[in-house]
């Protein structure tokens, strides 16, 4: 479904991405880690066709992105679900109507309709009671829900992406959010998320990518990246020294 063939991109003159290659298929459930700064979320910016590589091609169903228009480019984002790091709600507007926002863009449901979907997304995700607060009165947990529920509302993906999903959350709300990236990829539905936390990134994720420098330096399973002997993977392995990650 997605293929980088030798992607470089750099803001200004810091190279972000340096001849970066990778396949992807629909159903996979990959996981990007590295540093702050390694590339990981500018990878999902350059697979919405947000931001354009400097070098190389990106590839998604066979479809080169490149040079394709914000119309054709919105076609090609409908194929995902993007859930940014931050969650990104509208401050102004409650939790119904954040969901009900995408509807409203992307759908010609009546309100009526567009009332019981939101219902309904929001059970999906477990905050069905939050229907009608505002942003700044969920928790980080809830947070992250609702916006996951808005993803949902704009379309129906084929792969979900998401952006540091766990990050600043406590370990329970960080254990909900795992728990329902599984339940949502049920169905043969893939998705790449892109955290540090590789104790969260295990429970969920069957293959693993590593940036270092902009460079992919691993790309494996479980068990190999068990074994990994780059340093820089060493450390973030010492996360999980202390028990193995649950299963799911």
């Amino acid at each position: 479904m997605i293929v980088f063939e030798r992607v470089s991109f750099s803001y200004g003159d810091r190279d972000v991405l340096k001849d970066a290659s990778f396949h992807i298929g629909k159903g996979e459930r990959v996981a990007i880690l590295g540093s702050s700064g390694e590339g990981k979320t500018t990878i999902l910016k350059l697979i919405l066709g947000l931001l354009k590589p400097d070098a190389g091609r990106i590839l998604i169903d066979g479809e080169d992105i490149r040079d394709k228009s914000e119309g054709e480019l919105r076609d090609i984002r409908m194929k995902f679900s993007m859930v940014f790091q931050e969650g990104a709600l509208f401050d102004s507007l409650n939790v119904k109507e954040n969901v009900a926002f995408c509807l409203r863009e992307y759908s010609k449901l009546s309100e009526e309709e567009i009332d019981l979907r939101v219902r309904e997304l929001l059970q999906v995700v477990g905050v069905g009671h939050a229907i009608d607060l505002m942003p700044d009165e969920l928790s980080g947990g809830m947070h992250r829900r609702v916006a996951i529920a808005r993803s949902l509302a704009a379309c129906d993906p084929v792969m979900f992406l998401y952006d540091e999903p766990t990050s600043g959350l406590d370990p329970i709300n960080a254990d909900t959010i795992c728990r329902l990236i599984i339940d949502l990829s049920k169905g043969g539905k893939g998705f790449i998320i892109v955290t540090h936390k590789v104790y969260d990134a295990m429970r969920v994720a069957g293959r693993f990518i590593f940036l270092r420098g902009g460079q992919i330096v691993f790309d494996g399973d479980n068990e190999s990246l068990m074994r990994a002997t780059v340093p820089e993977i060493r450390i973030f392995m010492s996360e999980i020294r202390g028990g193995a990650p649950c299963s799911i």
